[in-house]
């Protein structure tokens, strides 16, 4: 796995490198920022600047612990409010076709741009500051018992539990599951950063999730940093389940599978086959999915699940992002109905990277399901 994260250190680099360079350069170009900030300071600046983020990036913070979180936190900041300053001054860019239209308003319009990024910075660090909100869902399963009817599930996505959303954080979202009484909890992938083995006193918080069928978890991408053979034991003395290409039934009736990440690379016939090995040999009842990325129509059809609980995407975590990815992930954010299939895709409970969000608040899925047969509306 050291590989991997190698190779995405130097992409994530490689993407905060261009957009400094990016963003100061088309500050130098601004006489209010000049006249303030000369271009000599300006440019140490964005080196002194850069330096940072990439020791920030570079920090193991399982080793050296709040220092590393205080360094991330300002790293990943900074990778946010670049890329929020860099949407704001491209917008410029396609307005005044790159400067060559409308010049003498090209250096107020960046100006302009600059402090519109300020300001969305702000607001995402404000939005991704908040605690998730709790999301109410009915969903109708054909096949669920009577006797089941009612039976509540609460889904949390995308932690990414480290060293900036750590035992604090987490305690806190124990306590937001615990007042929602669940029958099951389940944990949607990206558990953990990546970072490392998580820390003794991160699990033991862990071990407060409780419900009277089980805590179950499927695998994200950010577990792969981990190490697939780790995750197990990690999992395990957390006191949650994991659901690798399998299923179980907590109650007759109730069958729960879950798929390994399939996020990359997610094409149908791949996830179609993975699913189909998963499903092998279950018993009669409702079928509930656990995917961490969240699998297209096409390649649920016909394999009798009703319901899948996916997140991955984050809904985009920051404006304008998700425009980025809404043709990748044709679930995206929310609940859908097809087929006689319900998917719910989760924003994510937690963040990755910044600590900022904008206008797609975090959130915990509390997921209610009925016997009822399902009725057009």
């Amino acid at each position: 796995m050291g590989a991997v994260v190698f190779v995405f250190f130097l992409i994530l680099v490689s993407a905060v490198s261009l957009m400094q360079v990016y963003v100061f350069w088309r500050a130098a170009s601004v006489p209010f920022v000049t006249r303030h900030l000369p271009r000599r300071r300006l440019m140490a600046l964005g080196i002194l600047l850069w330096v940072l983020f990439v020791l920030a990036s570079a920090v193991r913070p399982e080793d050296v612990g709040v220092a590393a979180a205080t360094a991330e936190f300002f790293g990943m900041t900074w990778m946010g409010v670049l890329f929020l300053l860099s949407a704001c001054l491209l917008a410029v860019e396609i307005a005044t076709g790159f400067g060559f239209l409308l010049k003498r308003s090209v250096p107020a319009l960046r100006f302009a741009a600059l402090v519109a990024g300020g300001v969305l910075a702000v607001l995402a660090l404000i939005q991704g500051m908040r605690a998730p909100v709790v999301q109410h869902h009915d969903v109708y399963l054909g096949g669920l018992p009577a006797e089941l009817d009612g039976t509540v599930i609460v889904a949390l996505s995308d932690l990414h539990l480290g060293a900036v959303l750590g035992e604090r954080w987490l305690a806190a979202r124990v306590e937001q599951v615990g007042a929602e009484r669940p029958d099951i909890v389940v944990l949607l992938g990206d558990v953990f950063e990546g970072h490392g083995r998580p820390g003794p006193e991160l699990l033991a918080t862990m071990q407060r999730l409780s419900a009277p069928m089980g805590v179950w978890a499927v695998l994200g991408n950010h577990e792969a940093f981990v190490g697939r053979r780790d995750n197990g034991a990690v999992f395990e003395q957390a006191g949650v389940r994991l659901l690798g290409n399998s299923w179980v039934e907590p109650r007759p009736g109730l069958v729960l599978a879950g798929v390994d990440d399939l996020s990359y690379p997610l094409n149908s016939g791949h996830a179609g086959q993975a699913l189909a090995k998963t499903l092998a040999g279950r018993p009669k009842g409702a079928v509930i999915l656990l995917s961490h990325a969240p699998l297209p129509p096409e390649v649920l059809a016909g394999k009798g699940v009703g319901l899948m609980l996916s997140g991955h995407t984050h809904g985009g975590q920051l404006w304008p992002f998700g425009y980025l990815f809404r043709n990748m992930f044709p679930l995206f954010a929310g609940q859908y109905e097809f087929d006689g299939i319900t998917a719910i895709v989760s924003r994510g409970t937690g963040t990755w990277g910044p600590r900022m969000r904008l206008w797609h608040p975090a959130e915990i899925q509390r997921v209610t399901l009925h016997h009822v047969a399902r009725t057009k509306s």
